[in-house]
């Protein structure tokens, strides 16, 4: 029996926390308790795809790390992925910028999630629009915060399974690593996330069932 230990929580998946933010912060602040469990804020993340920009006020107080899941910059093309969205990605990273900037330094820390969908949104281009997006919350934290610190956000490409879409395909290595590339040279920090759960229809994000043929 190997003794496993809890280290990271992230809240993210079918449902949109923000929707549900008074028990999601509840759970959070029991997850940090001296008296539960323990964790230390910076180890808990909730992830959410903001769907106004009060979304990241909800968790201002809140001891997480906050994660936004972008997709798409362009909002045409975010409105494509994200059919639900109502507003501009400027009115939503506005919203953002507030409550990172009137956040302790140690919770300034955010990610921006990626999915990367082939000849959709993993181009030259669309790196480039998250490279000046990203750098530009930076520089917009540190205006609103009047604190000259660096903060840090990490992007986070996610390559789509694959589960049989009629239009979404799983991206190349090839182009997620060139897309990582166009980042680390505008010196944006970027991780690919290792999928797993995909001959399962359980990876990050996904949920679906297959119909029995009777």
């Amino acid at each position: 029996m190997h003794d496993l230990k809890t280290t990271h929580i992230i809240i993210i998946g079918m449902g949109e926390p923000a929707d549900n933010h008074e028990a999601v912060t509840k759970a959070v602040n029991l997850l940090v308790d001296r008296n539960l469990f323990q964790l230390s804020a910076n180890k808990i993340t909730v992830s959410t795809i903001a769907p106004t920009p009060e979304s990241f006020s909800h968790f201002s107080d809140a001891p997480c790390v906050l994660a936004w899941s972008v997709h798409a910059v362009d909002d045409k093309l975010r409105k494509e992925l994200v059919p639900t969205t109502q507003y501009t990605m400027d009115e939503l990273k506005e919203g953002l910028v507030k409550v990172l900037a009137s956040r302790s330094l140690n919770l300034r820390a955010t990610m921006l999630e990626v999915v990367l969908i082939k000849g959709l949104n993993d181009g030259t281009k669309e790196a480039l629009q998250l490279a000046k997006f990203t750098k530009d919350i930076l520089k917009k934290v540190k205006l609103e915060s009047g604190d000259d610190s660096d903060i840090k956000i990490m992007v986070n490409l996610i390559p789509f399974n694959d589960i049989g879409h009629p239009t979404f395909k799983k991206p190349s290595n090839d182009s997620v690593l060139k897309f990582q590339n166009v980042l680390l040279k505008e010196k944006v920090f970027t991780h690919i996330r290792t999928t797993r759960g995909d001959e399962e229809s359980a990876a990050c994000g996904q949920l679906a069932t297959k119909k029995l043929k009777v």
